[in-house]
């Protein structure tokens, strides 16, 4: 089975919550998989090439996903179309998100990016500012804001997430009745709960079966 956890957008590998939970899985001498979604290519980020990049390092083993703000959505989307998907922690998962874009930035700065063909985003794993095509929002239309995830689910969100509100984790859990959801003190980042999410997912979820290793 692989454990692979899903950065958010504009993050990476080296984010500080897929830091901790690998150290966290390390202890019980599980290795877990960091990709890069955008696979070193920003600009031409879509919701259906970090699809692919998950399928292609999930190899059609069975797999235990956890994904933080996008890459929670991912996580949930991945689930819904591959069966192999046997578990999922959701943290601040971001349902709804191509309608989502123009409440974010209105509808002014969505035509802007729709005329230009790009938007400038401060990538937080490059620290620097980058730029992410239109493509990222005509591809996300295509998808669900609600994907029919059938396997259980722990998802943790924070109760003052001013990016995601935890509205849309309480409709989804609503929803899909083998999914739980932990509603944390604390925002979208969640960072200041890190100890508090480790307890939950180990109590709710369960140590993995055998030990994990990368392909």
């Amino acid at each position: 089975m692989n454990l692979i956890y899903l950065h958010g957008f504009a993050s990476g590998p080296q984010s500080s919550k897929a830091q901790f939970f690998r150290h966290r899985f390390e202890e019980l001498g599980i290795a877990m998989q960091i990709p890069d979604l955008s696979e070193g290519n920003f600009e031409k980020l879509t919701i259906t090439g970090q699809l692919g990049a998950i399928e292609r390092i999930a190899g059609g083993d069975d797999v235990f996903l956890i994904g933080s703000s996008m890459g929670g959505y991912l996580a949930a989307l991945y689930a819904a179309r591959h069966a192999q998907v046997t578990k999922l922690v959701l943290l601040a998962p971001a349902f709804g998100f191509a309608r989502r874009w123009p409440l974010m930035l209105g509808k002014e700065k969505v035509a802007e990016w729709r005329r230009t063909g790009w938007l400038p985003i401060y990538h937080y794993g490059d620290k620097m500012q980058r730029r992410v095509g239109y493509e990222l929002l005509e591809d996300a239309e295509r998808y669900e804001d609600y994907p029919e995830v059938s396997q259980p689910a722990l998802i943790l969100h924070g109760r003052q997430d001013d990016v995601v509100p935890v509205e849309y984790s309480e409709e989804f859990a609503a929803r899909h009745p083998r999914v739980a959801l932990r509603v944390m003190e604390s925002g979208h980042e969640l960072i200041d709960v890190l100890e508090e999410m480790w307890v939950e997912i180990v109590e709710r979820i369960g140590r993995p079966p055998s030990p994990m290793a990368p392909r």
